[in-house]
């Protein structure tokens, strides 16, 4: 019953007209589509370390860091952009520091621990400075190589690939191969999106980030299939009614569960986006993109091309397994 009610909570009496509209929402898209791909084209991606190559190292504090001192102290090096980050708790900190021309990653990590501990004595080991409340530990340190931050974008890049084509062969043998192109468009129109914005303000693209793209790709592909679904059942029921009502309808009564389903998972996103800190930071906010313009791609974007690529009862019912003479009937029979 809580069920139920939730799910008429938001009940509309009649069906929006979607469709009508559905130039102005595509050419919405394709505008920031063009936008997403001329930013990439022209600004790029600012790749982290995970893809370029650099130094990673863990330190563990005595008492909580200061993250901002620690975060001045790096700069002084004149390595380039360094993030330093709480790792687990406010004693351990995570600090990475790009690749240096001419410098060893022997000589970085070094530096790095010298200039972290400032004015604090330097044990023996190198590996501990300071005693008592104001010790700090060099727990590990690790280089990640060019070559090797390579591999990890192409391998990416891969995985990419192969969930998209996983994506339309599931929706091409669960429905229709135009909802299958209709999706997959919708999709990545989202994935542009995303990619587009990390170039415009220039926000740290690492491994975090394309793992929220990946499940992005799964979580938008979701909501498609639900519209399609309600379709392929509305061409069933609604013998008498044209696409477009079909479609409107098939949106419109599943707007209820989109609000609720996207909303609770918006919420624990954003939950993760301003408390989370700077490990969660960015693949919180690629989810939270991929989340709000997965709604609208689905619904606004996935629909009309369905339409436009001429999607009708007898392509549906084909693909259920329905002979030639029941189609004839349907169309006769009121």
């Amino acid at each position: 019953e809580v069920q139920e009610t939730l799910m008429e909570f938001f009940r509309f009496t009649r069906d929006l007209p979607f469709m009508k509209y559905a130039l102005i929402f595509n050419a919405i898209s394709l505008f920031t589509f063009l936008v997403a791909v001329g930013a990439l084209g022209y600004k790029g991606l600012h790749f982290g370390i995970d893809f370029t190559g650099g130094t990673v190292a863990e330190l563990r504090y005595a008492k909580p860091a200061d993250i901002a001192q620690a975060r001045t102290a790096l700069e002084t090096l004149k390595t380039g952009e360094a993030t330093v980050q709480n790792f687990g708790s406010l004693q351990d900190v995570l600090v990475r520091l790009p690749l240096v021309p001419n410098v060893t990653s022997a000589q970085t990590s070094e530096n790095l621990f010298k200039a972290v501990c400032g004015a604090r004595a330097m044990s023996d080991t190198k590996t501990a400075c300071g005693d008592g409340a104001e010790k700090i530990e060099l727990k590990r340190v690790e280089f990640v190589g060019p070559q090797v931050g390579k591999e990890l974008f192409e391998s990416g890049a891969l995985a990419m690939l192969l969930v998209i084509a996983g994506i339309m062969a599931y929706l091409a043998v669960r429905f229709e191969w135009r909802f299958a192109v209709a999706a997959i468009i919708a999709n990545l129109h989202d994935i542009i999106i995303i990619l587009g914005l990390f170039a415009i303000f220039q926000w740290e693209f690492n491994l975090p980030v394309l793992a929220g793209i990946l499940a992005i790709l799964g979580y938008s592909v979701n909501e498609s299939v639900v519209v399609a679904d309600r379709v392929r059942e509305n061409f069933r029921k609604m013998r008498k009614a044209g696409v477009d009502e079909i479609i409107d309808n098939a949106i419109t009564s599943t707007i209820s569960r989109t609000i609720i389903t996207h909303g609770s998972t918006q919420i624990m996103v954003l939950s993760m986006l301003f408390f989370g800190g700077e490990t969660l930071h960015y693949f919180a906010l690629a989810l939270t993109i991929g989340i709000c313009f997965g709604i609208y791609s689905s619904v606004l974007v996935m629909a009309p091309l369905v339409r436009w690529l001429g999607v009708s009862r007898e392509n549906l019912v084909k693909a259920e397994g329905k002979p030639k003479d029941a189609l004839e009937a349907e169309k006769i029979l009121p």
